[in-house]
């Protein structure tokens, strides 16, 4: 079972990853990972605490050699602010706990549903976790089993349909070329005219304090068919990868194919069309689901997409209550970014590709690289020959 864990509060000394499950001979080093990790901190509209942090992946366990051993990866990401924190988030009794406290709970953030449900009266507490500077460390969990997917040529790409009200009209047909345009823009928008009309957005709206979400794609090519299951809920992969996306920080909402948009239209028009030829195989002209049928991949590009809330920690800030004194005031106001719509689009990228190794390691199996690539060849011969 390949599987993570995350630890590590915002303003805390560093954030931690555990990576367990990834099997021998996975070709991964501390480049590969600090080079989605600085892709995570990019992106027009983001505020001052990417100034403040370069993240820095620090390898100290499961990786030899630059291959992985079979044993758990553990994996250290420091926050550079944590000179300036150090006495207040201290682990030990001599920590400032009378210092920077936080009582005036933020809409829109865990604040004040963490701070009943955990017994604290400092908002502090939850707010450190519950941050999304966390997903720093996801995106590293997620990039350590992206090395694994791409043994298989399997590749994994994001890009931003929508900020605010502004939306791509026109896709280019070819995804490679989505790919290639998104890489080279500060939005990773696939269109440099609604790029620019984005950015006027994100000025317009720093300009007031106010915060802008989004939409955005992920999209995996490569995929064999057969991945994942129809035979228990909790092992269908389209379930895995909504959970998956979902448990991002902001995240409202998850499709596949077309979505929302088959819920209004008759079924000839919904489903994908099955083809035969002996050069193609099995194949299919359209791929409205999404490249997923049952929970099982189909052998399609798996296109999914995700609504991203804007922030809720706004320079305006919202009405709120003290918690102590139960007396309104305006919410508390952290460091920000006016849009984190590209940002997410990176952690968005992480949490599929580990769904997407996940699914891999259980059908095909094998402690080490070359066992894996073995029954997957096999199995990927089969699904020719049929």
């Amino acid at each position: 079972m390949l599987r993570y864990l995350t630890a590590g509060e915002s303003h805390g000394k560093a954030l931690t990853t555990i990576v367990e499950g990834l099997p021998s001979g996975v070709p991964l080093t501390e480049e590969y990972i600090n080079t989605q990790l600085a892709r995570r901190q990019g992106g027009y509209g983001r505020g001052g605490r990417m100034k403040i942090e370069k993240d820095s992946v620090s390898i100290t366990a499961g990786v030899r050699g630059g291959l992985t051993t079979g044993g758990p990866v553990s994996m250290i990401i420091e926050n550079r602010d944590w000179a300036n924190w150090s006495e207040v988030m201290s682990p030990g009794v001599d920590a400032r706990l009378d210092e920077r406290v936080v009582t005036k709970p933020r809409p829109g953030h865990a604040d004040l549903c963490g701070a009943l449900k955990y017994g604290h009266s400092d908002i502090r507490n939850i707010l450190e976790r519950a941050s999304a500077r966390e997903t720093a460390a996801r995106v590293a969990a997620g990039t350590a089993v992206r090395a694994l997917a791409e043994q298989f040529d399997i590749r994994v790409f994001g890009h931003v349909i929508a900020i605010g009200g502004i939306e791509i009209n026109e896709l280019p047909g070819n995804l490679e070329e989505i790919s290639v345009r998104a890489a080279g823009s500060e939005l990773l928008c696939a269109d440099p005219g609604t790029e620019e009309k984005m950015k006027r957005e994100i000025d317009r709206c720093r300009e007031e304090g106010d915060s802008l979400g989004g939409i955005f794609e992920i999209i995996v090519t490569g995929l064999p068919p057969g991945l994942g299951s129809h035979v228990q809920y909790d092992r269908r992969l389209d379930g895995r990868l909504a959970q998956a996306v979902m448990s991002i920080q902001a995240i409202k909402g998850v499709e596949f194919g077309i979505g929302f948009g088959a819920g209004r239209l008759p079924g000839s028009q919904v489903h994908d069309e099955l083809f035969y030829s002996p050069s193609n195989g099995f194949h299919r002209t359209t791929n409205r689901a999404g490249g997923l049928e049952g929970g099982i991949t189909n052998g399609e590009p798996l296109v999914l997409r995700a609504v991203m809330k804007p922030i809720p920690t706004l320079y305006k800030p919202l009405r709120s209550v003290d918690m102590h004194t139960k007396e309104p005031y305006e919410a508390s106001i952290e460091r920000s970014d006016v849009c984190a719509v590209p940002a997410a689009v990176v952690v968005g990228e992480a949490v599929v590709s580990f769904e997407i190794a996940r699914s891999i390691i259980e059908k095909f199996g094998g402690d080490c690289l070359v066992e894996l690539k073995r029954n997957y060849d096999a199995y990927v011969d089969y699904v020719k020959r049929v």
